[in-house]
């Protein structure tokens, strides 16, 4: 008898454990299903990549860098010389037209000239010039462009420096008003480090007479220079 009664109390106290095991799951699984219902599933939202493209964006800048100038005659095939180094610096602009074309205007201070060896001595003219090219800019791929187009130079001074080996004369003169302002013509490359910065490399030749008097036994010359430099611009 007393076994039996314990027994059945014992059968009790399981079945109450199990009822309360089974209360405690349907308690947290009514508390998610609520959460679940009142703030709703979560969403992933993909936000889709943009390719920053600086094409169309125009900027104004500042350039300079190194030149290395010589000349070329004209008329006379065994005119010779040897080049000299100068500088160039100034503005410039970027204007976009349409994909893939830009417009870039410069106004630049340039210094060319050459040297000639004579069986006197060294003559040495430097020549300085505001330039003004008109360029056409293609890119070409994302970071490199191409740009050719025609340069105005208008002439500034110039100074001639003869050396004979014991005594040096220097000369120097302004232009007048006879002078025109000459016309080149300008091809190159540039390459984008950043959106803000450029290197360049660029082929200046003229394509009229840079003779300042026509009675100088100096042929008719034309001056050529190579230009490397770098471009901050400011968009």
């Amino acid at each position: 008898m007393f076994h039996s009664k314990k027994s059945t109390n014992y059968k009790k106290l399981t079945l109450m454990k199990h009822i309360f095991i089974l209360a405690i799951c349907l308690l947290v699984a009514g508390s998610v299903s609520a959460q679940t219902y009142y703030y709703g599933p979560r969403r992933v939202v993909r936000r889709p990549v943009q390719r920053q493209d600086d094409f169309y964006r125009p900027s104004v800048g500042i350039e300079g860098g190194v030149s290395l100038a010589n000349t070329v005659s004209s008329d006379n095939t065994g005119y010779s010389t040897s080049g000299i180094v100068g500088f160039n610096a100034g503005l410039v602009a970027n204007i976009p037209l349409v994909y893939p074309l830009s417009f870039e205007p410069e106004v630049l201070f340039s210094q060319k000239g050459y040297q000639a060896n004579t069986t006197d001595g060294v003559l040495t003219q430097r020549n300085n010039y505001i330039d003004i090219p008109l360029l056409a800019k293609f890119r070409l791929v994302r970071g490199f462009n191409f740009l050719i187009g025609p340069q105005i130079n208008i002439p500034l001074t110039s100074t001639t420096t003869f050396d004979n080996g014991f005594t040096v004369s220097r000369e120097s003169y302004y232009t007048d008003s006879n002078n025109k302002s000459l016309v080149s013509g300008a091809f190159g490359v540039s390459i984008d480090l950043n959106p803000n910065v450029d290197i360049h490399a660029r082929y200046v030749i003229d394509l009229s007479s840079n003779t300042y008097d026509q009675n100088s036994p100096i042929p008719d010359y034309r001056n050529q220079v190579w230009q490397f430099g770098i471009g901050i611009k400011f968009q």
